[in-house]
């Protein structure tokens, strides 16, 4: 596998004094942060790989962390941090709670500074034996306060991880060390605008003016890309990748002796990948295949390809189809198509400049549709567009083939309202839906699953793209807080079992985590999520045993600190870290750009 690195800042630094960006073995690699791991879990030695291990060039640095520069004495860098504070101060309009950062940044959604691999020695019960490995999750953690409005999909992505070995665990969170994080610790402040919360109306347009002033000014270079990384992660072709549909993936290391965690760098995967990718691409676990799309707001507007088992991108498939820009958060494969979701939110420039609201919006008048193309297109001459009329799909759960009936079988949460997506995401509720599209007459029909309030729902991976019955939801109650988590029954479209977390205590999304040493049955397995108590101030990983009646707790590890609520997240088994998961080292034709 060939991939491609670009980065501007250093992200990894050492021990010792080597000339700059040469080859380094793992042992001489540390954390980002270059602090020692406060207390390292049992380790063995690694076997060797089926993939054959490329080397890394890495840039190295004498500093153990990026240091923050002097105020600039520089007239374009002083003019720019100027017109950024009066913009805030007399451009903005009054906070709305949603854009309000002493709102959205309130109690466990506060941010946090870096932890670097923490015992953690208070385990009630006994965490089984096929969790050995680590669970990792992605979130926001804006690494400065923001000086005016902040959304909660805004702020730097920050991976916390809990190693467990053999019935002992360890936590360490980190940043990720984007082009945007390096470039604004530097500068010991913000510089660019996020985008949910940043590009609105007069102000908006005013901040990006003093955006294009840096660039032009070279305090920033936007070819870097300004994503956050802050929404999920996915684990294909031997590589860890951090994800924000924004920008380029970026590739991180898993220690395996102690879960510490390492940004590598920005990847294009040898200049195949540009502008971004979803937050979402699907795994097929038989072929081990990565399938995955961008969107924009240029044509095309829609872009489909993938990745082969070993993560070598092959070439883009556009989708011309479409006439206008969308906001395509997920999707979804069979084992013969892939699913596309034209919702009710899009592109409304219009609505930025003359209301001062966001440029991706709601649109009641339009009608949802769901694209069908096959999995292995190489053009979207067989793409086919099916109405779903109120039918709004920000995250699907799974889909597969009824080859029998020639037809597709779709399940995923319909969110309700959808204008309150953005602004008001407490108002929402997600309903879970059985969709059935009729490849032969062209007809489509729904069966609502559950009538409560769900989403972030997952399912055993190994039943990715094929028929499955159960899934695991977290109950929002109310959005984006987590009360509790569900299993559903997707056969008798019920819920079979539900765990609430108790008063004052909140999750996220449920990682489901199968017992690979009795996987005779679909449900045999574990769930895991990290749970908040508000009352008490603290944090646990929970671990749910998901054949019981009630998802009785058979563990919980508590945590040496809190962590905040956040996003997606993936549990990567320890064989995985040790075997398939590459070492700390890419290959020496790949290629670093400053």
């Amino acid at each position: 596998m060939s991939l491609c690195f670009l980065t501007r800042h250093p992200i990894i630094t050492t021990r010792t004094t080597l000339p700059p960006y040469c080859s380094l073995p793992l042992n001489s690699i540390i954390s980002s942060s270059g602090e020692k791991p406060a207390q390292s879990l049992p380790t063995r030695r690694s076997t060797s790989s089926s993939h054959a291990p490329p080397m890394l060039i890495i840039p190295t640095s004498k500093t153990k962390q990026p240091q923050r520069r002097a105020v600039s004495s520089s007239i374009p860098v002083m003019v720019c941090d100027a017109l950024d504070q009066a913009i805030n101060k007399y451009m903005e309009p009054p906070l709305s709670p949603s854009m309000d950062p002493n709102h959205v940044l309130a109690g466990n959604f506060s941010p946090l500074d870096e932890l670097p691999p923490t015992d953690c020695p208070d385990i009630d019960g006994e965490v089984p034996a096929c969790l050995d490995g680590a669970y990792i999750r992605n979130g926001p953690n804006p690494q400065h306060y923001p000086r005016g409005p902040h959304h909660l999909f805004d702020g730097d992505g920050m991976l916390h991880c809990l190693r467990i070995s053999r019935g002992r665990a360890s936590l360490c969170s980190r940043y990720v060390r984007t082009y945007k994080y390096n470039l604004e610790h530097e500068a010991g402040s913000p510089l660019v605008p996020n985008f949910f919360s940043g590009i609105r109306g007069v102000a908006g347009i005013a901040r990006a003016a003093v955006s294009i002033t840096r660039a032009l000014t070279g305090q920033v270079d936007p070819r870097n890309g300004f994503g956050l990384a802050n929404t999920s992660l996915a684990f294909f072709g031997g590589r860890l990748f951090a994800l924000g549909e924004s920008d380029l993936p970026y590739a991180i290391h898993l220690s395996p002796d102690d879960g510490d965690i390492t940004t590598i760098g920005r990847c294009d995967f040898d200049k195949t990948l540009s502008f971004g990718m979803t937050a979402h691409p699907k795994t097929d676990p038989d072929t081990g295949e990565t399938f995955a799309f961008r969107y924009t707001f240029v044509r095309p507007f829609l872009t489909y390809f993938m990745f082969d088992a070993d993560g070598t991108k092959l070439p883009d498939v556009p989708i011309t189809s479409l006439t206008r820009p969308l906001f395509l958060h997920d999707f979804a494969i069979t084992k013969k198509y892939a699913l596309f979701f034209d919702i009710q939110m899009g592109v409304r420039p219009m609505n930025m400049i003359l209301k001062g609201g966001h440029p991706i919006g709601s649109d009641p008048a339009k009608v949802t549709r769901i694209g069908v193309l096959p999995r292995y297109a190489t053009d979207d001459s067989q793409m086919r567009w099916f109405e779903v009329p109120g039918f709004n799909i920000v995250h699907s759960i799974n889909a597969w083939d009824d080859d029998e009936e020639g037809a597709i079988i779709l399940i995923a949460p319909n969110v309700w309202p959808i204008e309150h997506m953005l602004a008001s995401m407490d108002l929402i509720h997600c309903s879970v839906e059985k969709v059935r599209i009729d490849l032969k007459s062209g007809t489509v029909s729904r069966t609502q699953l559950s009538d409560q309030n769900l989403d972030m729902g997952v399912v055993n991976p190994a039943f990715l793209t094929k028929k499955n019955r159960y899934a695991y939801m977290g109950l929002g109650e109310p959005m984006p807080k987590m009360s509790g988590v569900v299993k559903l029954d997707l056969e008798l479209g019920k819920t079979v079992a539900t765990r609430l977390y108790g008063p004052g205590c909140y999750g996220g999304e449920p990682q489901f985590v199968p017992d690979v040493n009795n996987n005779e049955d679909e449900d045999e397995g574990y769930v895991v999520s990290y749970v908040h108590d508000e009352v008490k101030g603290e944090s646990r990983l929970l671990v749910m045993d998901s054949k019981s009646s009630n998802l009785d707790v058979v563990a919980s590890v508590k945590l040496p600190r809190r962590v905040p609520y956040g996003f997606h997240g993936l549990f990567i088994s320890e064989d995985d870290l040790y075997k398939r998961q590459h070492p700390l080292s890419i290959s020496s034709s790949s290629r670093i750009l400053f």
